[in-house]
């Protein structure tokens, strides 16, 4: 089949633009990402000292919590969050986290509700491991458990894990791995800056509201 120089040309030119405007969004994205999460760090510096506090005079143990996660293309890294589970929260093994689950704390379910337990993440995003906005990260045994069953679930692998995503905000805990899924890649076929706007705005109204509380 014969295809003119001049069609060629024109996928060239499209390829090109696609490939730059891919090239201004991952941009702003990550500009995005510092601002934010560098000012929410300053403005909820507070909140950790006064948490952590608490979260200390009710159980044993730090209350900071780390624990390793699977970022983009498979990379791991270590995730910050403030303890909202008792020390002993997986002495039967690892669990997938679950509404009203038994091993959270009075303390951890308050800022589970209200979102405070991820302000941590703020440092993993300036430190680039992950975005405000993306799939959330798992854990590698959750993934290779997942991925036997779903084998499509290493696409959610593609872009960096979010501190929010497009699951979170709509369902969040309530929906099922596959469904967590079909909209992580809803998400992944179609970012945007727009989209991701919306996302951070819907997280904000489920914050304030105490909506989807863990």
């Amino acid at each position: 089949m014969f295809i003119s120089n001049e069609v060629k040309s024109n996928e060239a030119i499209v390829i090109k633009v696609e490939s730059e405007k891919k090239t201004l969004y991952l941009l702003f994205k990550r500009l995005m990402d510092i601002s934010i999460a560098f000012i929410g760090f300053l403005f909820a510096f507070f909140l950790l000292i006064i948490f952590g506090t608490l979260i200390k005079l009710e159980s044993e143990g730090p209350f900071i919590y780390s624990q390793i996660r699977v970022g983009k293309n498979g990379r791991q890294f270590k995730i910050y969050k403030l303890r909202s589970m008792y020390i002993d929260a997986e002495k039967n093994g690892p669990q997938w986290a679950q509404k009203h689950d038994a091993r959270v704390t009075k303390i951890g379910r308050c800022i589970r509700k209200t979102r405070i337990d991820e302000i941590p993440q703020f440092i993993n995003i300036i430190k680039g491991d992950m975005s405000i906005v993306g799939p959330r990260p798992e854990r590698s045994c959750f993934i290779d458990e997942f991925c036997k069953e779903i084998p499509e679930y290493n696409y959610r692998l593609a872009v960096k894990p979010g501190l929010t995503g497009w699951a979170q905000v709509n369902g969040g805990y309530e929906l099922t791995p596959q469904e967590k899924l079909k909209k992580d890649l809803y998400y992944i076929n179609n970012q945007s800056i727009w989209l991701d706007i919306k996302i951070i705005l819907k997280t904000v109204k489920i914050i304030l509201s105490g909506y989807g509380a863990r």
